[in-house]
């Protein structure tokens, strides 16, 4: 069997990520781990994102991924150059990524970054933003009753529209020439429609996820391991906690049946 590429998440939010995977690369395997039982990191800190992400990729090992994505903006922020020390295959996380496409959709050089309060906090946006264009802008907001509307499937409703209108009021009345905004979660694409109807037309939302598997593409291709085969690829799925809700939404998202396993931590990894 072929060797698949690894995707973690703290809950649904990396499925954004792992269907542009499927569309750009649809011969590669994947196998994802939801979160679910945890789920959100935003609020947590940061040395148990580093020790939930490691738990996880200690879990996806075993099915020897070639490469693994840390789809999760927060686990990126805190845990990626600790999962890079940890695992011998190369690790993609999705906060350069999602820099790297913002810097090349925005004309006024005013950024917006939208994520939960552990990734706002971290400043890896910024940072990552102003390392490949120094004169960028950047303004950031946390919004962190987002991830739970995702988690719940809520992803359309007058709840959710007043909770993204006042999240976003800042950055609607922000005085300078605002274009571009970065969904810094990867939950975030779930309420993509609802965050553009906010913001209006003339701001171009950022989702990481395709620039994202334009990485992995290349990192595959310089070591020689993209799929080979002629045959469709069967992926797997995993989640800590709310398998029926979880596999609604994937199935939802991807647009297709998948195969689900609940996986039980010990007590003792919740929370």
């Amino acid at each position: 069997m072929q060797q698949p590429i690894a995707i973690l998440d703290s809950g649904v939010g990396g499925l954004t990520v792992a269907k542009e995977v499927m569309r750009q690369l649809p011969r590669e395997r994947i196998v994802y781990f939801g979160d679910t039982a945890r789920t959100p990191y935003g609020p947590r800190p940061a040395g148990e994102v580093v020790r939930f992400t490691e738990e996880i990729v200690d879990y996806l090992v075993q099915y020897d991924p070639k490469l693994i994505v840390i789809a999760c903006n927060t686990a990126t922020a805190f845990a990626l150059e600790h999962v890079k020390k940890q695992v011998k295959v190369p690790v993609v996380g999705v906060i350069h990524p999602g820099a790297r496409a913002a810097l090349g959709k925005t004309d006024s050089g005013v950024v917006g970054v939208i994520g939960t309060d552990g990734t706002i906090k971290s400043r890896a946006y910024e940072t990552a933003l102003k390392q490949l264009s120094p004169d960028v802008h950047v303004v950031s907001q946390a919004c962190p009753a987002f991830v739970p509307l995702v988690e719940q499937g809520n992803f359309r409703s007058e709840e959710t529209y007043a909770a993204v209108r006042s999240a976003l009021f800042h950055l609607r009345e922000y005085p300078f020439d605002l274009d571009c905004l970065i969904l810094g979660c990867t939950h975030y694409p779930f309420l993509a429609e609802t965050i553009s109807e906010v913001m209006g037309p003339r701001v171009a939302l950022i989702s990481s996820a395709e620039e994202t598997a334009r990485e992995i593409r290349s990192v595959l291709q310089e070591q020689g391991k993209l799929a080979a085969t002629r045959l469709m690829p069967v992926h797997q799925f995993f989640c800590s906690g709310q398998p029926v809700m979880f596999k609604f939404i994937a199935q939802q998202w991807l647009g297709e049946h998948i195969e689900l396993t609940p996986v039980v931590w010990q007590v003792s990894h919740i929370g």
